[in-house]
């Protein structure tokens, strides 16, 4: 590659943050763990049917490392602002690669018990709940805000590409080899993401973010009120309560539909081979989607007027939501969930960024643990819902959907603070 062209590469807004030589061991560390992740989420299922052959002890294995993350969640987060999220990445990724490396040695010995998988997905739940607001916090401490949303974009970015392609390599492994070996792949990874974050600075602070001095952390509050502290900050900033008061009803609108309702839309709409296949394209073309929202979004500087961007992208989300109801062919839904998906992934890195660029960095766990508390507390009720009614009419499902999304944005143009933020 020549000299220029190499300057300008470089000078490309998505390759800014893999220049900071923390945020790029970050990167490289979380998506080769990203990837390990797909052969546990592919093995556990699999291992519980064959050990138990019921749906519903799969289905409470899940339950207790999702009620377990859901729980601990505001916990994490208060940690993530007393300790270093440096230091609890750390420690998650090494509890995880033990508890793996446990779990390998039990199925290739042939000695496993149900109750192993029930303590397995309990400890990933908690080193989950510490894990993520950590990982989300610690991204403003590395890199620039104006590299914010290209960060974002790499890190999620990288997530969504893994889960489309980890899944498939995992049913190869477990297929071709063994469910031990599947378990021993994602261990492996563990101890790389753990190898990566030990090389990252101990004080992995980017210049000019907002650090508790001395003093205060000598004066410390207890956790509980930590938690208070943070709750409170969240309410009383203006953005920030507008930012998540507008992920709550976007997740609450859109996770059950595009679980439950997707799925039966594809069974009663497009079952030309049961609807295995139709759902499997329309997921996809909302995945990619996603995936190409994500990486425009961190490859543009929305200089202004961010606040109405997010507004307008995810007033076209829940329009298109909306009209998902009313596809009568396959190539309708696809190309409507591809367009979703872009706006989706556009609108969900603009306000991740403006999340952790408008938080006083000790607030910032606390606030990205809120938030994904919110979102668990969220989930099964969507998921619930979007079952009753898809089970009453698919049509009024999305068209409801897409109803609250669009009455989200309309009312969003009143919080001044979200209409006017850059």
């Amino acid at each position: 590659m020549r000299p220029l062209d190499l300057q300008r590469v470089r000078q490309f807004p998505l390759w800014q943050p893999v220049t900071v030589r923390d945020f790029r061991l970050l990167w490289f560390g979380q998506g080769v763990s990203l990837f390990g992740d797909q052969f546990y989420l592919v093995a556990l299922p699999w291992l519980t049917l064959q050990l138990t052959g019921s749906a519903l002890a799969l289905g409470t294995v899940l339950m207790v490392a999702g009620g377990a993350r859901a729980v601990f969640q505001l916990l994490g987060g208060a940690l993530s602002d007393r300790f270093s999220p440096r230091t609890l990445m750390l420690v998650s990724n090494m509890v995880r690669a033990v508890v793996t490396a446990a779990i390998t040695a039990i199925v290739f010995t042939g000695v496993t018990r149900l109750w192993h998988l029930y303590l397995l997905s309990l400890v990933f739940g908690l080193v989950d709940a510490f894990f993520f607001p950590a990982y989300m916090s610690i991204v403003p401490k590395l890199i620039a805000n104006d590299y914010l949303p290209a960060g974002n974009a790499l890190l999620r970015g990288t997530a969504r590409f893994m889960a489309l392609v980890g899944p498939a390599t995992a049913g190869v492994i477990i297929s071709t080899q063994s469910l031990g070996m599947a378990f021993a792949i994602d261990t492996a990874t563990f101890v790389f993401a753990a190898a990566s974050i030990l090389l990252m600075k101990r004080q992995a602070v980017h210049p000019g973010s907002e650090e508790p001095t001395v003093d205060e952390k000598t004066g410390r509050p207890g956790l509980f009120r930590s938690i208070k502290e943070g709750l409170v900050y969240a309410w009383k900033h203006p953005l920030i309560r507008a930012l998540l008061f507008f992920i709550a009803a976007i997740e609450f609108s859109f996770t059950g539909p595009s679980s439950v309702g997707l799925a039966a839309l594809a069974k009663q709409r497009f079952a030309f081979d049961g609807g295995a296949t139709s759902l499997g394209w329309m997921m996809s073309s909302f995945g990619g989607g996603m995936l190409i929202g994500m990486l425009v979004a961190g490859s543009i500087k929305v200089a202004r007027r961010q606040g109405r961007v997010v507004i307008g992208v995810t007033f076209v989300f829940g329009l298109g939501l909306a009209l998902l109801g009313f596809a009568t062919n396959l190539v309708w839904a696809c190309s409507t969930l591809a367009c979703i998906g872009l706006g989706g992934g556009l609108a969900n890195i603009i306000i991740l960024a403006l999340v952790q660029s408008n938080t006083d960095r000790r607030m910032l766990g606390r606030v990205m643990g809120l938030m994904m508390f919110g979102m668990s507390l969220l989930e099964p009720l969507s998921f619930a819902l979007a079952g009753v009614m898809a089970d009453v009419n698919l049509t009024v499902l999305f068209a409801a959907s897409g109803a609250i999304i669009l009455a989200t944005t309309l009312l969003s143009l009143g919080s001044r603070a979200l209409r006017s933020t850059d």
